[in-house]
């Protein structure tokens, strides 16, 4: 069994073949049971394990292993770790052990920038992202990839962090800091959101027609990152039906301070990419993706590693 760093995970994933493999996934299918949450008591307080299995039906298996430790801040380690089991399908043997922190955040942006290819207007050339966070570069580069951006604004609670963000693009793309958020989102052709917010940050009303709004970081219940309004005026599509029902923040509050419902979602990534639902149909059009994280995509990209690492 070969064990895949997170240097090689990087190295292995380039954008246009990620996105296109995720994309395959949806359109194919794969076997992924709801994720499994077992809480852990522990002397120096609560962990949570996280074990997300997926597999195809004629093809490989995988799980990806999440250990929750929040009490690591104390001694200078990250709160979330995990690693990705793949093994063969035909006879459950394990091929590779990767990765899962560099693996997650790739295929988290990957799966918005898929979204964002069928969505996003297609001249998108102006990108806002929210966070500045390890996903918040991982954002700018998938977005990059499906869209001629050109332009690259951060936002970010901690200004110094988002300045050394913007900096790291800046001979990529004309880049700068937001000062003001509402003037920043309201020229935006692509606003991107990675955060971990329990409040609105970007307002319906600033959304100008034709934007397309990219929700990531709202994945529980009682988070959120945009306000009702926005999910009103949009045309609202998730990754699955399932994670936007028990975890999109967003969606769900927006159900409880409006009239929208679970029924005006569009559709999910799935039936998007098979061409059962239109996504976008005109340019003054707003459209929204939420998405909330699926074990496919962990399958897809765990694949994706293997064959580039092992000329599959």
């Amino acid at each position: 069994m070969e064990v895949i760093s997170s240097e090689q995970v990087a190295r292995l994933l380039a954008w246009p073949a990620l996105i296109e493999r995720i994309a395959s996934a949806f359109v194919d299918g794969v076997e992924a049971p709801p994720r499994h949450h077992h809480a852990m008591h522990r002397k120096d307080g609560e962990a949570t394990m996280l074990l997300m299995p997926a597999w195809q039906t004629d093809g490989y298996v995988g799980v990806k292993m999440v250990n929750v430790y929040p009490q690591n801040a104390a001694v200078g380690l990250p709160a979330i770790s995990g690693v990705y089991l793949l093994s063969n399908g035909e006879t459950g043997q394990p091929l590779a052990c990767i990765d899962g922190s560099e693996l997650t955040r790739r295929r988290t942006a990957a799966a918005s920038a898929l979204a964002a290819r069928e969505l996003a207007h297609p001249d998108a050339a102006t990108l806002v992202v929210l966070g500045t966070g390890k996903l918040a570069p991982m954002l700018i580069e998938a977005h990059a990839s499906v869209r001629p951006i050109r332009k690259v604004q951060v936002w970010g609670r901690n200004p110094e962090k988002a300045a050394a963000l913007a900096t790291q693009y800046q001979n990529r793309f004309e880049t700068s800091v937001v000062t003001d958020l509402a003037d920043s989102v309201s020229q935006a052709d692509i606003v991107s959101c990675a955060t971990l917010s329990t409040e609105a940050l970007v307002k319906g009303d600033w959304l100008k027609p034709g934007a397309h709004l990219d929700l990531v970081g709202a994945f529980r219940p009682t988070m959120r990152e945009c306000d009702s309004v926005a999910i009103t005026r949009g045309k609202v599509f998730v990754d699955t039906y399932a994670g936007a029902r028990g975890e999109a923040g967003d969606l769900l509050q927006a159900m409880d301070e409006s009239d929208f419902t679970l029924d005006d979602v569009r559709a999910d990534l799935a039936d998007l990419l098979r061409g059962k639902t239109p996504g976008r149909e005109r340019g003054d059009e707003i459209t929204v993706f939420k998405s909330v994280g699926a074990s496919l995509e962990d399958l897809a990209a765990a694949i994706e590693v293997w064959q580039q690492h092992s000329g599959a």
